[in-house]
């Protein structure tokens, strides 16, 4: 990594702090940086997931106010995110990593999907009828543990899958629910990173110049992203995705 890399990889990772604090999916910013910046795709996914985790908790902690009377459903479903971002890393450690570079564009794709759908999500979740339960029961705790499964095998736009099953299980204040998102995002991110500390090769150096960004990205989106144009961060994200995943598919 030389110092002009260094410099992209550092301004990749503000944007995606402040875009996962927001929206969500910052991973789709840094990590087709790290991939045009000649990291493997999976040396670039694990460095990047581990970079983000203080960039993930940093925006939990900006959101700390509407975490507030939440413990009791942040303890439960942040052991489904635990085992399910343990299950992910492993997952992606196990399988070939031939079989990483065959299915990453399309889960960038799928996550840029995500992501367009997510205005209309947003405005569903403002609009839901009041529903039965308090904590959605098994259904949505399973719905938990499967997307922290995706989280720790790549993790581009889990946050809106999560903010997808609260919305169709929970009735709560849409910034409250945001709010828990990160929380379980920061789980994720985090019981991945123990996993590819523990067994697997990273780049310190590119993983230390994203936790730094993320961090000062994640503590400005939490602060000031109710004010941010949620359209043209996502316009960013989709663009910056597609563009990777038709490089990969042509490459």
């Amino acid at each position: 990594m030389n110092f002009v890399e260094a410099v992209a990889i550092g301004a990749a990772s503000v944007a995606a702090g402040a875009i996962n604090a927001v929206v969500g999916s910052g991973t789709l910013i840094t990590f087709p940086t790290l991939v045009a910046c000649g990291f493997p795709p999976v040396l670039a996914n694990v460095t990047n997931n581990i970079g983000l985790v203080p960039g993930v908790l940093s925006a939990a902690y900006g959101y700390r106010r509407e975490l507030r009377g939440q413990r009791r459903r942040l303890l439960r479903f942040g052991v489904a995110s635990l085992i399910g971002g343990l299950a992910g890393a492993l997952l992606l450690l196990q399988l070939d990593s031939a079989a990483f570079d065959t299915v990453v564009p399309v889960l960038i794709l799928a996550a840029c999907a995500l992501v367009l759908l997510q205005p209309r999500l947003n405005a569903w979740l403002r609009k839901r009828p009041e529903r039965g339960g308090a904590d959605g029961g098994v259904p949505l705790w399973c719905g938990v543990l499967g997307t922290g499964v995706y989280g720790g095998y790549f993790g581009a736009a889990q946050g809106v899958l999560l903010m997808g099953l609260f919305g169709s299980f929970l009735r709560d204040d849409l910034q409250r629910l945001n709010a828990a998102k990160n929380v379980l995002a920061a789980i994720v991110n985090g019981a991945a990173a123990v996993v590819f500390v523990a067994v697997a090769d990273v780049d310190w150096a590119a993983a230390a110049v994203i936790a730094a960004g993320s961090t000062v990205g994640g503590l400005l989106g939490a602060k000031v992203g109710r004010k941010l144009p949620a359209m043209a961060l996502r316009v960013v994200i989709v663009v910056v995705g597609v563009t990777a995943a038709t490089v990969m598919i042509v490459t």
